[in-house]
């Protein structure tokens, strides 16, 4: 495997592993510069995205590289020049065919202006039955801005299409009116930090005319805003100043206003006045529409018959990201280990993905996952406090350690503050029947699952 092949790789498997959005942030004309006898040198294009990766990545990226070349024991880093390619040391003379494009990240660019990606279009968008009113609602609001459905807030789980969806209607925004109408897309992480700075550096007056003389602003996970007080002031008299003007606001979230418990209630019920679209679960012929799509799009030189991807579609029911991902792994690997795409060979490299993803969750996982979701303290939550606010995730935290994890009543009693193992039965028992009446507690209890996944 040569170092462009490697190197794609294990792009290939960490697009599956982080979210696109990191993904596109600190891997974009990321490449391997040197593989030694132990080592490889990567490649990033500045010394902040090399701290970054360093630091956040380095792990991951290791563990990933040594299930391709296992005599790799350390990883190095360099910064590169991004107006001139890297240089190239090939230790091993290994000649395979091309790689596909469908890595070829640097071809998609940030407008600094808009702070969009333009790989998110509508055009790489599949509509689904899943995300059909999300859409529409979408272009609804394209044609008429600040007027129809405003604010517009999209809701869903994690690797579902939020980001794809909002950020393909920034673009088409900027493409039909030009330069006509100002567009901004921030990620609420990006926004909590120019606030910190602003006040840090008392400079607040730059970050209100930042945000509030724009014609269209998109946000992404408002639900980090929650618990930040002074974030969340600045954000409700942008909401405000935009709102008045006729200015259109689009919000994602992983969760319902009406779950975004945490949140002040003058931002949720600004929330809940304009049109609230959710974004689902993928059926089937939308998953297989999604592999169809990307291997025309970017895999083009491989044929797949529906037969196989069929198997694909119905490994990965609950998450677009890591559908997508899978193909791009199972076409990698082919390619690599030069093998035909026949059906044997798919399941085999299918059953190598899924048990990659079997893992052992620590109760601890779960505690921190959902002290997390509601803003609670590890510390209260296994506390003995019967408070109402506590009382609820408490159960929660039960109720998805023996239905999911399989745990059993006296080991949750034990991990959960000593409690008697006939309190988690009756927790267990009380959240079972509430479920098969409350379709809110069922999509709060699917969004707890997908953090407490995401931690491994």
């Amino acid at each position: 495997m040569n170092n462009k092949e490697l190197w794609q790789s294990i792009l290939g498997e960490l697009e599956l592993q982080i979210s696109k959005p990191n993904f596109q942030t600190w891997f974009k004309n990321s490449s391997l510069l040197e593989k030694g006898d132990d080592y490889i040198i990567i490649g990033l294009e500045s010394a902040f995205a090399k701290e970054w990766v360093e630091t956040k990545y380095h792990k991951l990226i290791l563990k990933i590289a040594r299930n391709f070349e296992p005599e790799i024991k350390e990883l190095r880093y360099q910064i590169q020049s991004s107006n001139k390619p890297a240089a190239i040391i090939t230790k091993k003379k290994v000649e395979l065919p091309q790689e596909s494009e469908s890595l070829n990240i640097s071809e998609y660019t940030i407008d600094p202006k808009t702070n969009l990606n333009s790989r998110y279009t509508f055009q790489n968008f599949v509509v689904g039955s899943n995300n059909e009113l999300a859409y529409s609602a979408a272009m609804a609001v394209i044609k008429e801005l600040g007027k129809k459905y405003n604010p517009l807030f999209i809701y869903g789980g994690v690797g579902l299409g939020k980001t794809h969806l909002i950020q393909a209607a920034g673009n088409e925004i900027k493409k039909i009116y030009k330069n006509k109408i100002g567009v901004r897309y921030a990620s609420t992480e990006t926004f909590i930090n120019e606030v910190i700075n602003g006040i840090k550096n008392k400079r607040m007056e730059d970050v209100k005319n930042k945000y509030r003389k724009i014609d269209v602003l998109i946000i992404d996970d408002i639900q980090f805003i929650a618990g930040k007080e002074k974030t969340q002031e600045e954000f409700f008299h942008t909401f405000n100043t935009l709102y008045e003007n006729n200015k259109q606001i689009i919000i994602s979230s992983d969760r319902s206003p009406y779950l975004l418990s945490t949140l002040e209630e003058r931002l949720r019920s600004r929330f809940e006045g304009g049109m609230v679209a959710d974004i689902s679960y993928p059926d089937f012929e939308t998953r297989m529409a999604i592999l169809k799509l990307k291997l025309q799009t970017q895999h083009s030189d491989f044929f797949i018959s529906d037969d196989i991807l069929r198997l694909i579609a119905e490994k990965f029911p609950y998450n677009i990201r890591e559908l997508e991902g899978a193909l791009t792994r199972l076409l990698g690997t082919l390619k690599i280990r030069k093998l035909n795409p026949t059906k044997q060979n798919i399941e085999n490299l299918l059953n190598e993905i899924t048990s990659q993803k079997v893992m052992i969750i620590a109760p601890e996982t779960v505690v921190k996952a959902i002290s997390e979701f509601y803003n609670i303290s590890e510390k209260d939550l296994i506390s003995h406090s019967r408070k109402k606010e506590l009382v609820k995730p408490r159960q929660i935290a039960m109720y998805i350690l023996r239905e999911y994890l399989k745990y059993s009543f006296p080991t949750i009693a034990r991990k959960l503050g000593s409690r008697d193992h006939t309190t988690i039965l009756h927790a267990y028992n009380k959240i079972t029947q509430e479920l098969t009446k409350n379709h809110l507690l069922t999509q709060e209890i699917n969004l707890i699952k997908e953090k407490i996944y995401n931690k491994h």
